[in-house]
């Protein structure tokens, strides 16, 4: 309702605090702190991709602004900056400053086709949901964000424990396992658990290139229960957990792309030259792929676990770009990524210090 006004409709992420529902988050904050005699003023009401935005735009090179920042971690969400006549909710006649022609939107794209009409379903998906504390909400985000993969591959790797046809972290005896010792999970295995395998496991498993996956199955045992667990068993944890990360990282690009193309920015377009049109470039006979100037990037801002740590998640989100017939490979050369550290927590420093000089003007 206001830079730092805002009544809470529902809360996400696991969070279920029944009382705070239609109050003003601002204002509930700003008690607790007035009450601990603090100095200090909730000057902005922030989520944090436009946090993330802000950040990016703050610190991205050159001169082009930043469209879009994105939340790749815990949860997943993205705010871009749209043009004021595109935005329905807003009349021509209401109070709200038209200085910039733009505003910024916080898309809450975790909550995107909640009524599953094109996101991909599994039997694993089905399952967490209903055992999640907003099922039916937030769909999107239960199929990429950080929060909820390990609970995916987690389930997936149960249904295969428990297929006798499988014979996952199965053996009839020692002689069919190149340890030869016989696989075991224990019984307090967090596998048997909800939200027992934690989403950092992902990247181990994806990321592990060493000798018979040694990485994997020593992770397994430390902090799974699974003992003397196989080469092979390792092997189909990690295809499985791959597909769960890959997934993830295509979806993202779905959102991703959706903001590039809705604003129309692959339009603006000015670069004409080639590689071999610049001064002292030789590139290789056949070379035409034109270069992408300053004025025609794409700058995007993006924070979170996932982004940042997952093996290869930023190059499975271009793949998927360059796959999507409106964007294509030039399209996506187009797309610069850079990773807003922080960005949440900087975009809402940099917005409270702009709201705090709107709030009390120089003289």
């Amino acid at each position: 309702n206001g830079i730092n006004k805002g009544t809470l409709i529902r809360w996400t992420k696991g969070f279920d605090i029944a009382d705070t529902v239609g109050q003003d988050v601002c204002a509930l904050l700003q008690a607790e702190i007035d009450a601990l005699h603090l100095p200090v003023k909730v000057a902005a009401l922030v989520n944090d991709t436009v946090g993330t935005l802000m950040a990016r735009s703050y610190t991205s090179p050159g001169k082009t602004g930043t469209l879009l920042g994105a939340i790749f971690g815990t949860g997943t969400n993205g705010a871009y900056v749209e043009k004021l006549d595109k935005v329905a909710k807003l009349s021509k006649d209401s109070d709200h400053d038209k200085s910039t022609g733009e505003m910024i939107i916080n898309t809450e794209w975790g909550s995107f086709d909640n009524e599953l009409s094109v996101l991909p379903n599994t039997q694993y998906d089905i399952a967490l949901d209903a055992e999640s504390v907003n099922p039916g909400i937030q769909m999107f985000e239960k199929r990429v964000s950080g929060m909820f993969l390990g609970e995916i591959l987690r389930r997936a790797i149960l249904h295969l424990i428990r297929d006798k046809k499988v014979c996952l972290f199965s053996d009839e005896n020692s002689s069919m396992n190149d340890v030869h010792s016989t696989t075991n999970v224990a019984e307090n295995s967090g596998l048997y658990k909800q939200w027992g395998l934690d989403t950092s496991f992902l990247s181990i498993a994806h990321g592990d290139n060493s000798q018979g996956l040694r990485i994997t199955r020593q992770t397994l045992d430390r902090d799974y229960g699974v003992s003397a667990a196989s080469a092979e068993d390792a092997e189909a944890v990690q295809v499985i957990a791959s597909a769960v990360g890959k997934r993830a990282a295509r979806l993202a690009a779905v959102a991703v792309g959706a903001i590039i193309i809705s604003t129309g920015r692959l339009h603006m377009t000015s670069y004409v030259a080639t590689a071999k049109d610049k001064e002292g470039v030789n590139p290789p006979t056949g070379s035409g792929r034109k270069e992408v100037g300053e004025d025609d990037i794409i700058d995007i801002g993006v924070d979170g676990s996932l982004v940042e740590f997952y093996p290869n998640f930023e190059d499975y989100i271009r793949e998927a770009l360059r796959e999507i017939p409106e964007i294509g490979e030039e399209g996506e050369r187009r797309v610069r990524i850079g990773i807003a550290k922080d960005g949440s927590g900087v975009g809402a420093a940099l917005i409270a210090l702009v709201a705090g000089k709107v709030d009390k003007p120089e003289e």
